[in-house]
């Protein structure tokens, strides 16, 4: 029963991440943690749930860059830059995550959670900043046959990327809750490259953060190996859903979700 509730789980957290470009963790994580407070004899600390998701996430990117590449989405070469920053990002949180316990986890994932869901609901209503950056790159969209004009600055990439890479280290979240943002309103992406591009990115650091969880003894293999297929599968399934709808009725649900989420979190952590 565990091992199918893992592998449904995977394909959840697959297909949201995919679709929003997230990574999937951010479901992942808290689901393993509330799996280990209702199945006895269940133990999963912060770190397991942590360590195990980022494993999970590489094939959740992989399969996501995989589908967003056969539709020429990925921006390879900001990509590349931006993990200058992510890497080294995942690296040091994975060793922050290691010094914190399970009630102080709930809550700082929580408020987290909770951040991240506002930041979901107010993205649509900010406009992309009007500034030219000094590389320009475009992107022609095959629909519509338009042709969409963006750019980024590299030390500010990088700068943002180092965050966004300790947070994916620490919450065993991907890191593209923060970075899509950042890549649509600071250096106006069109919404699809910047979700590929950020998967892409997703893939490259959760590699490196799951070494650091695999040196720190942080993976259950087993959950792993439950999880990937779904996680793969649903990885494939959110980037063609990607390309059939808006999703906004998804995104919505998902808000309200993540509120929740938070909410139960921070919650649980007061509790102790």
């Amino acid at each position: 029963m565990l091992l199918t509730a893992l592998v449904i789980l995977g394909i959840i957290a697959g297909t949201f991440g995919s679709l929003l470009g997230l990574g999937g963790g951010i479901i992942t994580v808290p689901a393993l943690l509330y799996l280990s407070t209702i199945v006895e004899g269940l133990h999963i600390t912060p770190q397991i749930a942590v360590g195990t998701s980022l494993v999970v996430i590489i094939f959740t990117a992989l399969s996501s860059t995989i589908a967003y590449t056969k539709q020429n989405k990925v921006d390879y070469q900001c990509a590349l830059i931006f993990f200058i920053g992510s890497g080294p990002g995942s690296i040091f949180g994975a060793y922050v995550n290691k010094f914190v316990d399970i009630h102080s986890f709930n809550i700082y994932f929580g408020a987290f959670v909770i951040f991240i869901s506002l930041l979901l609901m107010v993205k649509g209503k900010l406009k992309p900043s009007n500034k030219t950056w000094r590389i320009q790159r475009s992107y022609f969209e095959e629909p519509t046959n338009t042709t969409h004009m963006y750019g980024y600055n590299v030390s500010l990439g990088i700068f943002i990327s180092f965050f966004v890479g300790m947070a994916s280290g620490l919450f065993g979240i991907g890191g593209g809750t923060l970075l899509v943002p950042a890549m649509l309103l600071l250096f106006q992406f069109p919404a699809q490259v910047a979700v590929a591009t950020s998967m892409f990115i997703i893939f490259l650091s959760s590699i490196l953060g799951s070494l650091t969880h695999f040196y720190l003894d942080n993976i259950n293999w087993l959950y792993v190996l439950a999880l990937a297929p779904g996680a793969w599968l649903g990885g494939k399934l959110g980037a063609y859903i990607s390309t059939k709808m808006k999703g906004t009725a998804i995104v919505v649900v998902f808000r309200i979700t993540l509120i929740f989420i938070g909410v139960r979190l921070i919650w649980q952590g007061i509790q102790g």
